[in-house]
This record gives C-alpha cells, structure tokens and sequence, in this order.
C-alpha cells in the first residue's frame, strides 16, 4: 500500500500533462502518480509516461467510470484526484493529505469557489451553475459543502473502498459530495487557488447537456437518499391541489345541495389517495434506507480493519527488508 496516490483522469490533455504530472511529483515526492487515460487521441498517455506518471486505461468513456477503475485498482493511505487540466496548483496536496492522514478527515474538498474561480474561470455560465448547484446540495441536505463540483479532492482509505460509484460522467463529483453527506463521512473544505485551463487546452464539460445530467442526478439522489422528504414533498403537492379544487365544489354542495362539478369531484378524490399513497411510499422507502445505512456503517467497519491489516503487513513487510 503506497502512503500517497495522486489519481489524475484524462482525455486528451497532451497540452498539460506533462507539467501537472512534474508539480505534483515536485510537491509530493512521496506520492505515486497515476495518470488513467479514457481513450484520448492525442498521445497524452505516452507523454504522462514520459514525464514519470505510471499509465493505466479504462476504455469505458466519462469519469464516473474513470473514477470506479482508479478507486478498484489502487489501494493507498491517501488519495488525491486532480484533474489533468493544469487548473489546480499542486502546492495544495501537502495540505490536503495532511487533513487524511493526521486529521482523519474522510473527504476533503478543494474549494475554488471561496478562492480565485469567478475571476480566472471565463465561463460565466459554468460559475452559475456551480453556485446553484452548491445552493441546491446545501438546502436539500442541510450541509456546508463549499464547492460540490471541483476536480481537485482527498480521500481516506475508508471513503474509497466503500463508496458505490454509480454515475458514468462528470456528474460523479455531486455524488461523491451527497454520499459523504449521507453517510456522515468526516468532510473538510479547504480553500485552493484555481486558474483558468492555458491556451490550446479545450474543456471536455458541455454546459448544457452536463449541467442536465448533474440536476437529473441531484433529483434522483435526493429521492434515493431522502425518501420520506421526496415522496412527502410529491403528497404535500396533490393534497394542495386537491384541496384547492375541492374547496369550490364543497361550497356549492352546501349552499345548492348540488354537485355541479362531478368529474373534478373525482380528481380530487383521486389527488387525495395518489398523496397518501405517496406518504406512506416514503415512510417505507425511509426506513429500508436507515437499515441500509446501518449496514453501510457494517462495511466501514470492514474496510477499516482492512486498512489497518494492510499497514501493519507494510511495517511488518519494511522491518524484514531493514534486516
């Protein structure tokens, strides 16, 4: 088990990987550098390998299931993700282990925004998206996560071996952040100067159809790790409307003792049973999820003995070779 990896997933980033491979091999001597290209076609691969990074491949396309290979494969006390953009300065990675290895910390999140990112990042609807993307997280989750989708994050041993990677694009930084929310994961946000990508380097995000991609799985995260509040929400909805609706017909039954509005009679009735319906969906699908976590808390348990197994045969291992 090596004590830091430096995970940097790429496509197509000839123009600056040479250099972000040599920064951090700078700041973090100690650290293995591990470049996994997903099919670029501009020899960026070789150009890692030449500039000392070690070279693996996921021929799957998008990050989400970069990250699910790198996260397999590597087995480390500290992790660091950086993207191969040349957008975060290595200086931060001393200061981002740390807070794994001495901290404890189990997600450690480089925060652009608190730093430099609305004056470099020339992508004024890309610096949109991201606030409204952390405004949304915090509210629906009631946490402080500072940036939710940076490319630049720490990970304990702990976080990587337990965390399920579902998403195939760049849409795996909002899951990673809610995951760690979810589970109660030990989470720091350190404040980290960004720049914006150099001339020639193309960004790989499209604003429109990613920005739908990460609001989908904001949505169907929320409802799979908020249940009760999703489906309450969807009941509260029906029961207004079908309150609204009634409340005319109801008056008119008792000044006329007539139902002139039948059929909407009907679909107020029907509002009403779909959101009671919808309440108790909830209620179900809440406590499955506290019997999941409960397990979750199992698995951690599991990785963390395996964490200390696996340091113990490396010092084990390290005082046989010192004889």
């Amino acid at each position: 088990m090596v004590k830091i990896a430096v995970l940097i997933p790429c496509y197509n980033e000839s123009c600056t990987i040479a250099k972000v491979v040599a920064d951090w091999k700078r700041v973090l001597p100690e650290a293995v550098v591990y470049v996994y290209d997903n099919n670029s076609k501009d020899n960026t691969d070789q150009i890692a390998r030449q500039a000392g990074a070690v070279v693996r491949y996921e021929h799957q396309q998008g990050k989400g299931n970069v990250i699910r290979r790198m996260f397999r494969e590597i087995d480390a006390r500290c992790y660091i993700m950086v993207d191969g953009d040349d957008t975060y300065p290595a200086e931060c990675g001393p200061i981002m282990a740390k807070a794994v290895l001495e901290e404890q910390a189990d997600m450690v999140i480089g925060d652009r925004l608190s730093s430099t990112y609305f004056a470099e990042n020339k992508r004024p609807f890309h610096n949109m998206g991201n606030s409204m993307v952390r405004a949304a997280i915090n509210s629906l989750f009631r946490t402080d996560i500072k940036d939710v989708m940076t490319g630049c994050r720490a990970f304990s041993y702990a976080f990587v071996k337990t965390f399920p990677v579902l998403s195939k694009g760049f849409e795996i930084e909002t899951e990673m952040a809610i995951h760690a929310v979810d589970k109660n994961m030990a989470l720091k946000n350190i404040p980290i100067d960004y720049r914006d990508r150099p001339e020639g380097s193309v960004s790989k995000l499209n604003t429109v159809s990613d920005g739908i991609r990460v609001i989908k799985t904001i949505v169907k995260l929320y409802r799979d790790y908020k249940p009760l509040g999703f489906f309450g929400g969807i009941a509260l909805i029906l029961l207004v409307l079908s309150f609204w609706f009634f409340v005319p017909i109801m008056t008119e039954y008792l000044k006329t003792g007539l139902v002139p509005q039948f059929p909407t009679l009907m679909v107020c009735g029907f509002c009403a049973i779909t959101a009671v319906l919808a309440l108790f969906a909830g209620m179900i699908l809440q406590t499955i999820i506290q019997k999941h976590k409960q397990e979750f808390e199992f698995r951690l348990q599991i990785a963390c003995e395996m964490y200390r197994k696996k340091i113990k045969d490396d010092g084990n291992y390290d005082i046989a070779k010192s004889k």
